[in-house]
């Protein structure tokens, strides 16, 4: 069997040429290929970005109280944030000046300003922000039911005492309590002439659920063992245009709820509206120990012509709650 000859010096070299070039068209194969692919990715990325800027905009209100427009497609959920949410507690409402009118003869003790109160803020049912006392001026007058939430006095005792600046009046007329800087001295609680403010001798009612949460002072949850709570008017209902919890529950037409700026009160059953001052004018309206000088922001109108009878036997002994 004749040999194979060794190829020579110069055929060896043409070999290694022709590889060469089959390896270097191998490759740029492969590099046009993955530059196809990398500019379909990068014009499918342009066509996406395109897309959400021709998507559907949105109107949405910032911590700032700014109000801007964003894509749709872009909103996520984000966690409050503790400091923006005690800036405008502290702030309030600019331009208003809220006030409560309670009309006793309408009240039925049906207790549910009661209950929506106490939903909303997570109380147990001994627990109260606001609370329907039974009443008899004397002997000879006949008894009625007065609910009682805080008075939200332009000159608050409870204020003036607070050692750590815990408890403060806004702008808006409304006076509230910052858990996060109350010590649980109880002087604000003393100092109040109304008995309007608890103390959570306990641990809340929800505080697994509401662990984590981000403190609203405006709605005062989650709350905190050794704090104290109060009846807020429901400033965070009413930074939403709404009614407060204990308004909006009453099936009676007992409350009226309005800004004092504006002479406008609304009847949280009715939803009529009506002049603040012609109200309190034409049923005699007055506030609770205006002696004291505390200038409460709640005003009740008399039980006169009471469209409810109140049941024939002693305030004392009445527990009936429907």
């Amino acid at each position: 069997m004749e040999k194979e000859q060794p190829k020579n010096g110069k055929n060896q070299q043409e070999d290694k040429g022709r590889q060469s070039r089959r390896d270097f068209l191998k490759k740029l194969g492969l590099i046009g290929t993955a530059s196809v692919a990398g500019a379909a990715a990068m014009y499918t990325g342009f066509q996406y970005e395109q897309s959400k800027e021709k998507g559907d905009k949105v109107k949405v209100l910032t911590s700032d109280n700014k109000l801007v427009e964003v894509n749709k497609n872009e909103l996520k959920d984000a966690k409050p944030n503790l400091e923006a949410l005690q800036e405008r507690g502290r702030d309030g409402i600019p331009g208003k000046r809220w006030v409560m009118v309670i009309d006793l003869s309408k009240c039925r003790n049906a207790r549910q300003c009661v209950k929506a109160c106490q939903s909303a803020h997570r109380l147990r049912p001994y627990e109260y922000h606001i609370n329907t006392l039974q009443m008899q001026e004397t002997e000879n007058t006949p008894p009625y039911h007065m609910p009682k939430p805080c008075q939200h006095c332009d000159n608050p005792p409870c204020v003036s005492v607070c050692p750590v600046d815990a408890t403060y009046k806004r702008q808006d007329g409304i006076v509230l309590i910052d858990n996060e800087r109350c010590i649980g001295c109880r002087f604000c609680v003393a100092a109040c002439p109304y008995s309007a403010r608890m103390v959570q001798w306990q641990e809340p009612k929800y505080a697994k659920q509401d662990k984590g949460k981000t403190y609203d002072v405006e709605l005062n949850v989650p709350q905190k063992k050794g704090t104290i709570s109060k009846c807020l008017f429901s400033a965070d209902r009413l930074r939403d245009g709404e009614l407060p919890y204990c308004v909006s529950a009453c099936p009676n037409g007992v409350f009226y709820f309005g800004d004092e700026n504006e002479d406008a009160v609304t009847n949280g059953t009715t939803k009529e509206t009506v002049r603040f001052s012609k109200l309190l004018r034409d049923n005699a309206g007055y506030r609770l120990m205006p002696e004291l000088g505390t200038e409460p922001r709640v005003y009740y109108l008399p039980p006169k012509s009471r469209i409810f009878d109140f049941p024939e036997k002693s305030i004392l002994d009445d527990t009936d709650h429907a």
